[in-house]
């Protein structure tokens, strides 16, 4: 849905003009013409851009949005004021302007999910398409809170697999930083001390020294700057159609860490597919925008190979079987879901049994990246402190 600006001339010869929304300008033509009116000029209104404090609108603040307007709704109050009361009293201000721009579209006439729709970046598509379904079937506070606990489990497994991946990587970089002080600041210090004393350095104590010099020097700027092109260069190739593919195969190719991002795919395909199923929402559409929001290509492609063969008269479990991304486990469950005519409520349970395997795993990988971490620290600064103080108990061994 888009705003179009017309003008026109009526029967009389009158010129016109004003907005309509509407999905296309052949659209506006008809809605025009069942005025009696010829347009002479539509085009596409401008989208305004927001910029105001509070930054941009985040899960938690749509689901506290979400939960107020459902209990706002269920308790009987209209529409129209819910989104003002809400509009008015949210503390993120860049959303209190998206919603009570949600407001005015609903009071031009336009139902809540086409108003939501045109706020694509806030409102996903799933939310907008649980929306109307709840919007048809009398039951949007239902809905509302449906998908407010579906953000809330969304965010409880983002979370989860942003801690499995923040503490290594945290590890990692104070581990590397300690090593490039100690090459950088207290070698050389050793290293004058050697060279006023003369004679021939052990081996361990010349590699440090080198590896020293070469950090020091231009390798470190060298080596500095081959690591950010390298980034630049995985950011721009993972933007890519090609490359956005490519990374994600190889993510779950990579030995337990691939395992975890197989059952996060898993759990957010289950839960995502039971909650619009549960919704009212067409199985078909379902898999569409459950194919959209998976934030893999490769879970991404195969359902969208599952949707086609569902299309062809298949049952899901079928191509699911084919695709070879998900666990087996999960295709027999569904199956039976799609035999006994309960295939949301099985959705549900693979979803939460995943979402402790999803914790079991971040757990065994925290667990066992530390000690694999703290070992290649210790072992790092120790080779060096045992390099530097080799020439010393050498040359105490000569002075005895």
């Amino acid at each position: 849905m888009a705003v179009y600006q017309w003008s026109g001339k009526t029967p009389r010869g009158i010129i016109e003009s004003g907005e309509i929304t509407a999905a296309t300008k052949d659209d506006v033509i008809a809605i025009l013409g069942r005025k009696n009116i010829v347009p002479t000029l539509i085009s596409e209104k401008p989208k305004k851009r927001i910029f105001a404090l509070g930054g941009k609108v985040k899960d938690k603040d749509i689901v506290v949005f979400t939960r107020q307007f459902s209990t706002m709704i269920n308790a009987g109050l209209p529409l129209v004021q819910a989104l003002e009361i809400l509009s008015n009293q949210v503390e993120n201000k860049v959303f209190g302007k998206i919603i009570s721009q949600v407001k005015t579209d609903v009071e031009s006439g336009l139902t809540y999910a086409d108003s939501l729709k045109k706020h694509p970046k806030v409102f996903s598509e799933l939310y907008a398409n649980m929306v109307a379904a709840g919007e048809a079937g009398g039951i949007l506070d239902t809905i509302l809170n449906r998908l407010a606990t579906y953000i809330e489990k969304a965010m409880k497994l983002k979370k989860k697999v942003k801690g499995a991946m923040v503490y290594p990587a945290v590890i990692t970089t104070v581990a590397i930083l300690v090593i490039i002080i100690i090459m950088v600041f207290v070698v050389p210090t050793f290293s004058k001390m050697f060279a006023q004393l003369g004679g021939t350095l052990p081996l361990p104590t010349r590699m440090v020294i080198g590896l020293s010099k070469f950090i020091a020097g231009t390798g470190g700027v060298v080596c500095l700057i081959s690591i950010i092109a390298a980034v630049v260069f995985l950011i721009q190739f993972k933007r890519t159609e090609k490359g956005k593919s490519l990374i994600d195969l190889v993510l779950l190719k990579i030995p337990i860490f691939g395992t975890l991002l197989n059952k996060v795919a898993v759990a957010k395909f289950t839960r995502t597919l039971g909650t619009l199923v549960s919704s009212g929402v067409p199985i078909l559409d379902g898999l569409e925008i459950t194919a959209k929001t998976s934030g893999n290509k490769v879970v991404e492609r195969a359902i969208i190979g599952v949707r086609k063969e569902v299309v062809g008269g298949k049952t899901i479990a079928e191509p699911i079987k084919k695709a070879k991304v998900f666990p087996p486990m999960v295709t027999h469950m569904i199956a039976v879901g799609e035999s006994t005519g309960a295939l949301d409520a099985m959705l549900g349970k693979i979803a939460d049994f995943y979402d402790d395997e999803v914790d079991a795993a971040v757990s065994n990988l925290t667990a066992m990246m530390e000690p694999l971490l703290m070992i290649f620290l210790g072992t790092t600064v120790g080779f060096i402190v045992v390099a530097m103080y080799l020439p010393i108990f050498k040359l105490i061994t000569l002075i005895k």
